[in-house]
């Protein structure tokens, strides 16, 4: 009896491991899969009074894709549409922050939304930085017209500079919802 006891647990501790590497071999097969296409960057995300979740940035053509450190799907968590996402301010992480963060991480306030016109004070005179409302009624956008809501990323100085490098570059007169 104690025996077949032993290997039953041993079945389920190999089971177990069995598992656990599969997970870890679909986490870092998605992440490969993400990153092979370039244009992402790590980036942790905020909302108002939440806690950080890490995760990857992915650049598209006209909207900034975040995906989840952790998950197993290929669709994006949370998706900012380029009209729609302003950068408002930018800080150091605090102490606890840079804990979850890890060390070179640059937090920014981003505002989504129908109030993103004018970048604020800390951005002003940064062309580029404004946008008008995403799509209406398109789920998983982070921004919802009519309203504006604040949430912060945080990335390394070398992914902010390519984020507002990114905002910059979008098209003329896209912020005006006008067909090109």
């Amino acid at each position: 009896m104690g025996g077949a006891l032993a290997l039953d647990a041993a079945w389920l501790f190999a089971a177990f491991l069995i598992i656990l590497v599969l997970a870890a071999v679909g986490i870092a097969a998605r992440r490969f899969l993400l990153e092979r296409g370039g244009g992402t960057v790590e980036c942790g995300l905020r909302n108002p009074n939440g806690s950080w979740r890490l995760g990857v940035a992915s650049y598209q053509r006209e909207e900034l894709c975040w995906f989840g450190a952790l998950g197993l799907s290929m669709r994006p968590d949370v998706v900012f549409p380029r009209r729609d996402l302003t950068v408002v301010s930018r800080r150091l992480p605090t102490e606890a922050e840079a804990a979850s963060l890890g060390p070179g991480m640059i937090v920014l306030e981003c505002r989504l939304g129908e109030d993103s016109e004018s970048p604020g004070p800390a951005l002003a005179g940064t062309p580029g930085l404004a946008g008008a409302p995403g799509p209406a009624g398109t789920p998983g956008l982070a921004g919802a017209p009519g309203r504006s809501r604040t949430v912060e990323l945080a990335m390394g100085e070398a992914a902010l500079t390519g984020l507002l490098a990114w905002l910059e570059a979008a098209p003329p007169g896209s912020h005006l919802g006008v067909a090109l």
